[in-house]
């Protein structure tokens, strides 16, 4: 008889994860924390959050925290709710596990900073030894319980007498090591304890073991907590405090209050236009802890006008404690901040003409970006906006009344080919290449109705150079003929007008979308037949072909036409095309490079040839 196979009946016993200390403490220095200096930082929060248990427990009590330093050890000792020798072996001995998830105190969780239980393993960066003495005030007469952490994962805990420590509280020591004295210095400590701690609640002081009364680390409220004697000394303290931040003179300071998340701070309106698109970083403390510099995230992308120093209750930190946890509330309290910012440029634009003239110097791009999506804002500051036109810089308000249509380019390249020549035939031209610029310049009829905007038209342009007269054009058309002839090859007609300035000898009137057309139609000719052949010759159409016009009040042209020879009359034509590509300020292709050296050493071979 087979014996029967069992297997499937002894199931393996289960087994329990093995942590290698070290190389977690590895894992948290190089891609948790952004540096060791963390570790006062989870040690402060700690403290704080003891505290916030025991005001729980006693909420009259005066409690506090109290840093030293000398050099040989650093310790953080607070009043705060202690532990008892079961809390110890439960928080302490295992990892990830936080007193702050405790059953007794769950409810008030949103009380405390930290939610991951992993803080102090921070220590373990600067020290090979955590040694915490702890004192429980939930346990009447209950004794002091010391616990030895070491970073090869071992540990010991024994209680002592209460007389170790005579009053309910912790205190955690640290004995660096040699290669961390750079962040265990007394003056290092003191900085960092301001660093982190200059906006917390509770008093802190700080002791480097000379003798001295322990420095007061954070001696003033917030200053927006803080009373003032008038406005005006509200607004300047403010701004003092933006400056010492951000090392900046705020070119205005904007208080920010959203009592639902207990959030309140600064912006500080930065008064030198920035970069588009780049982002500062912002000041966020959570419940007075400095969480971090560079928060980003706190405000939306068309915000980078200013930079922020905030202190909210109710946002949540990432586990390494230094950016945000992006959730709905986060979204909330971005989007109504945002509207704080919106409410501050719509005062400005009501009461305050200078510092709206001021701050759209050097921000109206970020103004712009808002605008195309807030009509509130477009309404408002629309007609104040400064635009690039043929007038020069100035706003659309201004603009229009001048012009009764407002042309608008679609690139930068066109404006800079038209601009001169426009201003002279008494066009109102805008140029809309810059960013936002050509979709609000459309809007301001949206704003003044009795404004016409149009897109600029090469023949609309065209239209406005005067004629040549018919004798003169027909003692040209030799000229014109060699000149089309000479320039078939970049598609371009040439033509022979009057126009001011009469500097200009050439306009080349060409547009970007022109180019690319004619680019997709010469690759359709030269895939004739095959499936791309039938692709490319479904889509092509009669390409624009560029315009070269001759300025006949020009010196040079009028000299130009003259010319009966036919291999000068199209190395001037070529020379002529060249200058007015290289004034339109376009990249030059390798065709049109080649062409200006070419008919600039052909015009000097024959200026030698003629003199000798």
């Amino acid at each position: 008889m087979p014996l029967r196979d069992n297997t499937a009946n002894h199931a393996a016993p289960d087994r329990t994860f093995q942590v290698d200390l070290r190389g977690l403490v590895d894992l948290l220095s190089h891609h948790l924390y952004s540096s060791p200096r963390v570790y006062l930082r989870e040690l402060m929060q700690n403290a704080v959050d003891a505290l916030t248990a025991r005001h729980a427990v006693e909420p009259h009590g005066a409690f506090g925290i109290r840093l030293y330093a000398d050099g040989s050890v650093v310790r953080v000792e607070d009043d705060g709710v202690g532990l008892t020798e079961a809390d110890v072996h439960t928080f302490l001995a295992t990892i990830g596990r936080s007193s702050k998830r405790a059953e007794q105190v769950a409810e008030q969780r949103a009380d405390f900073i930290g939610q991951f239980g992993i803080g102090l393993l921070s220590c373990f960066l600067v020290a090979d030894e955590i040694h915490v003495l702890s004192r429980s005030a939930r346990t009447p007469d209950a004794p002091a319980v010391e616990w030895r952490g070491r970073g090869d994962g071992s540990y010991s805990v024994r209680t002592l007498p209460s007389s170790a420590r005579p009053r309910p509280g912790t205190t955690v020591t640290l004995t660096p090591r040699a290669d961390a004295g750079e962040w265990t210095r007394p003056a290092q400590v003191h900085s960092l304890a301001r660093h982190f701690g200059s906006l917390l609640r509770h008093p802190v002081t700080f002791d480097d073991g000379t003798g001295g009364p322990g420095a007061p680390v954070n001696p003033e409220p917030a200053p927006w907590s803080r009373t003032y004697p008038t406005p005006g000394a509200r607004s300047r303290a403010l701004a003092a405090y933006g400056e010492e931040v951000f090392g900046f003179t705020p070119l205005d300071t904007i208080e920010l209050d959203l009592p639902a998340v207990g959030l309140k701070g600064i912006a500080c309106v930065l008064p030198e236009t920035v970069p588009a698109g780049r982002r500062h970083g912002h000041r966020v403390h959570v419940k007075g802890m400095l969480l971090s510099e560079q928060a980003e995230e706190i405000l939306p992308e068309w915000a980078f006008f200013v930079r922020c120093v905030v202190d909210a209750e109710s946002l949540r930190p990432t586990a390494s404690r230094e950016s945000l946890y992006e959730d709905d509330t986060l979204a909330a309290v971005r989007d109504a901040l945002a509207e704080r910012l919106r409410a501050w440029i719509a005062r400005a634009a009501a009461s305050d003409p200078d510092l709206l003239h001021r701050f759209l110097q050097a921000h109206h791009l970020a103004v712009k970006s808002l605008a195309v999506h807030d009509d509130e804002i477009l309404r408002m500051l629309l007609p104040w906006l400064p635009f690039e036109t043929t007038d020069g810089h100035t706003t659309l308000d201004e603009f229009a009344r001048t012009h009764r249509t407002v042309l608008v380019t679609s690139s930068v390249e066109e404006f800079r080919q038209v601009a001169a020549i426009a201003s002279a035939a008494g066009l109102g031209v805008v140029n809309g290449g810059y960013t936002y610029d050509r979709e609000l310049v459309h809007r301001l009829p949206e704003i003044r109705p009795e404004a016409a905007v149009a897109d600029l038209d090469p023949a609309t342009l065209t239209a406005h150079l005067d004629p040549v007269d018919r004798e003169t054009e027909l003692a040209a058309a030799a000229y014109l003929a060699q000149a089309r002839d000479a320039l078939a090859v970049f598609d371009c007609d040439v033509a022979l007008r009057t126009f001011q300035p009469a500097s200009a000898p050439a306009l080349l009137v060409d547009s970007r979308e022109a180019r690319h057309e004619r680019t997709r139609s010469q690759l359709a000719r030269e895939q004739e037949g095959g499936l791309w052949g039938d692709i490319l010759g479904a889509l092509r159409q009669e390409a624009p072909r560029a315009q070269l016009i001759l300025n006949q009040l020009n010196p040079l042209v009028r000299t130009a036409v003259t010319i009966d020879e036919p291999e000068l009359a199209r190395t001037s034509a070529e020379a002529l095309y060249g200058q007015a590509a290289m004034l339109s300020r376009r990249p030059l292709r390798p065709a049109e490079s080649s062409l200006i050296n070419r008919s600039f050493l052909d015009l000097l071979a024959h200026a030698l040839r003629k003199d000798s």
